[in-house]
């Protein structure tokens, strides 16, 4: 199957009880030779921003054989500054060669006066930000021709100004642009943990019915001064206080595409490979099909 010259599917969907993983090229070889293992896979965007290389060579082997999810980390729907045009094209310009069946960014900021910061920055739940965030949502979705996804994020303070919960800002946020939610499960887990509110009802909370993928990984716990912080690494297996919660979370939600993120200590393909199963059977008993 992995050899076939056929071209990609266009728009393949993703299947709604089905885990995916993020690709990753070392995980290439063995993905072709264990279809079963995974229903689909993720990319993050800015690494196909180029015309040609042995990203894009992997990636269309890959296409042919499994649907796509395109992630984007650099667009900045957050920031107080206009998109940066040249950044959209290339994000549209991914999406039309791929043709992926979801499309995401974040609910964050990462760069102000041409300058990239490399990081996913907080945004204050003020009306100001929400009405500057949708405009820019409302643009990208323009630019693709398709409603977005919008990640909740991380975080690891609070602003003390804010006119609206995070809850509320999300909600607000799917109701004037019809965007979607991507509702990463491990980002309520850490943020709980570090601003000591509840995560389920954090969760309760959320506008739930929009949800068109959820987003598992592995967070790092590090101790500072005798306060515990948990930090959004992606360098770990799902942990168990992420799994629980998401068995939360399907109980509302009903079957949707669900990612394992592995950005940093990348396990062998097998280790991860297991870890997909293991959220499969979770998915599968959540929805009655033990």
């Amino acid at each position: 199957m992995s050899g076939s010259s056929r071209p990609p599917p266009a728009d393949s969907p993703v299947p709604a009880a089905s885990v995916g993983v993020g690709l990753k090229s070392d995980h290439v070889e063995a993905l072709l030779a264990d279809p079963g293992a995974v229903a689909w896979v993720e990319v993050h965007a800015e690494n196909y921003m180029h015309d040609g290389g042995p990203r894009h060579h992997d990636l269309e082997r890959v296409r042919r054989d499994f649907p796509l999810s395109v992630h984007g980390v650099g667009l900045s729907l957050g920031g107080a500054e206009d998109l940066d045009g040249a950044h959209l094209a290339q994000l549209a310009a991914v999406v039309d060669r791929y043709r992926p069946a979801l499309v995401s960014e974040h609910l964050a900021w990462c760069g102000t006066t041409g300058a990239f910061l490399n990081d996913l920055l907080p945004v204050p739940y003020t009306e100001e930000a929400l009405s500057l965030v949708a405009r820019h949502v409302d643009q990208t979705q323009e630019a693709l021709g398709r409603p977005i996804l919008v990640e909740n994020p991380s975080r690891y303070f609070a602003f003390r100004i804010g006119d609206m919960s995070e809850t509320e800002f999300l909600t607000a946020l799917t109701e004037r642009t019809g965007c979607g939610l991507l509702l990463d499960v491990n980002n309520i887990v850490v943020s709980a943990v570090n601003l000591d509110f509840d995560p389920v009802g954090y969760l309760e909370a959320l506008p739930l019915d929009t949800v068109g993928e959820i987003h598992l990984a592995g967070h790092a716990v590090r101790h500072v001064d005798g306060v515990e912080l948990r930090i959004d690494d992606h360098g770990s297996a799902v942990s168990e206080a992420v799994l629980a919660l998401y068995g939360r979370a399907l109980a509302s939600t009903g079957p949707r595409p669900t990612l394992i993120e592995r950005d940093s200590n990348l396990p062998p393909w097998p280790e991860l490979a297991a870890e997909a199963s293991r959220v499969r059977d979770i998915l599968a008993t959540a929805l009655g099909r033990d």
